[in-house]
């Protein structure tokens, strides 16, 4: 069985790049050689922060429930600040 990983990179320190995988190490040497569309542009990559699901569907559903956060939400979920990201969450 896989286990299926929903996570974000920060891409050359200033945008977050959200994915899901299988295959987390395979995953993050395909960015780093480019072979993802988005993330080609960037020339720095670090893995910040990683979620694991035992299903697909659990992890896709995760995943596009993080790209619609706004970047604040996203950097509290990063940073731990549940007290934060709670506060943010009210408005949405």
């Amino acid at each position: 069985m896989n286990n299926w990983n929903v996570y974000i990179l920060l891409c050359d320190q200033k945008t977050y790049y959200i994915g899901l995988t299988d295959d987390m190490d395979k995953r993050l040497e395909e960015h780093k050689k480019g072979y993802s569309p988005y993330t080609k542009r960037f020339s720095d990559f670090e893995l910040v922060y990683k979620e694991d699901y035992s299903k697909r569907y659990q992890a896709e559903k995760r995943e596009q429930q993080l790209k619609k956060w706004s970047i604040a939400k996203k950097k509290a979920l990063i940073d731990g600040n549940i007290e934060l990201l709670r506060k943010l969450s009210k408005g949405t």
